[in-house]
């Protein structure tokens, strides 16, 4: 079974070090770990596109507690606190981290949005 041998999180950097015992190791910064939730918040329900999270640049996490021995429950400073992020989707996140980074700026692109918080976007119709 796979699990974590080093859970550590650096409050300076707002980065998720993670060390498994594969061997397999990752920093997942806040914001990462923010827009890729396992809540059904973000992913959606169903069969749906997961909802795309933005302006969420200079988040940080306040709390990280353990979820039984299988997951992390993160709360951010936004108030998002839902869904638990297992040590095999952790693990996942590491492991695909720059094409799921690529993929999420490219669709913040395509819809308009931007990963600044204090950009205000208006729509107009």
């Amino acid at each position: 079974m796979l699990t974590p041998t080093k859970i550590h999180y650096h409050k300076q950097s707002r980065e998720l070090e993670l060390a498994f015992s594969d061997g397999q190791t990752c920093q997942l910064s806040a914001e990462f770990l923010r827009v890729h939730s396992p809540s059904a918040e973000v992913r959606g329900h169903g069969a749906q596109m997961p909802i795309l999270q933005y302006g969420k640049k200079d988040v940080f996490i306040q709390n990280i507690e353990g979820a039984g021995n299988y997951a992390l429950k993160i709360t951010f400073d936004d108030g998002h606190d839902s869904g638990l992020y297992t040590w095999e989707y952790l693990h996942n996140l590491g492991k695909n981290h720059d094409q799921l980074w690529q993929m999420y700026l490219a669709r913040l692109e395509k819809e308009g949005k931007t990963r600044d918080t204090s950009v205000i976007q208006i729509h107009q119709s």
